[in-house]
This record gives structure tokens, sequence and C-alpha cells, in this order.
């Protein structure tokens, strides 16, 4: 499936590189936002066809930005993922709580990465710690 749209919101500029690059490489087109509010408006503004959140942001966290996200009519069935540090169980648990489609924890894997966005945009998930 390639030339989707990922929206990859994270504040890391190095991680924020290595997502980019390696969706790139495998044919998707790809949007970056260093904030949640950023991301926010980058969503509404491009309609991306997938979302990577990461929790930890300056200014709203990820989850208000989910919230946020959730509120929008024209975005109701776009599947947003939680890409987070935390790998605990309960991490995992509040992000399927908090209304994300998935999860991924960090350190991504570069060599996993494109198939498990594969999966989330085919609607099958493809949590991982």
């Amino acid at each position: 499936m390639t030339g989707r749209r990922i929206l990859v919101v994270e504040d890391n500029p190095l991680n924020q590189k290595l997502v980019r690059d390696v969706l790139t490489a495998s044919g998707y087109q790809v949007l970056v936002a260093g904030t949640g509010e950023e991301g926010v408006r980058l969503a509404a503004a491009e309609a991306p066809d997938l979302i990577l959140m990461d929790i930890q942001l300056p200014g709203i966290d990820g989850y208000e930005a989910l919230r946020l996200l959730r509120q929008m009519p024209q975005l109701a069935g776009l599947p947003v993922v939680a890409v987070t540090a935390f790998a605990m169980p309960e991490d995992r648990e509040r992000a399927t709580r908090e209304g994300f489609d998935g999860y991924l924890g960090k350190p991504i894997s570069v060599s996993a990465l494109p198939s498990q966005v594969d999966e989330f945009l085919s609607g099958r998930g493809a949590d991982v710690s």
C-alpha cells in the first residue's frame, strides 16, 4: 500500500527522521508534527491515512491530542497509533482505554515498521512493545 499518507507526531528530531526515512523508503508519504497541537492541525488539514502519535509531547500530550482528533467528524475513522517508550502492560491498557487503535513501543524496530504500518492501515492492528 504505497502512497498512503502517514502523520508522525513526535517531538524528538532523531525519531522524526528515522520514522520518516523508513516509511518514505517504503513508499509512504510522511507528514511530521513536533507537538500535539501541530499534529491536530495537520491531521485536520491533510486528512492522513494513519497517525503515529507519541504520548509524551510538549504542550498537549498524545492523549489530549487524540481526544481533540476524535471530536472531528471528518477524522472519525482515522486510525491513531500510540508510540511510546512506556512499555508496561498498564501503559498499553491505558492507550487502548483512551481510544488509540494500536500501540508501538520505543525503540521502534526499523525492519518491522513498514509491515506494522501496513497492518494498522488494513485494520488488523499490530500492537508491539
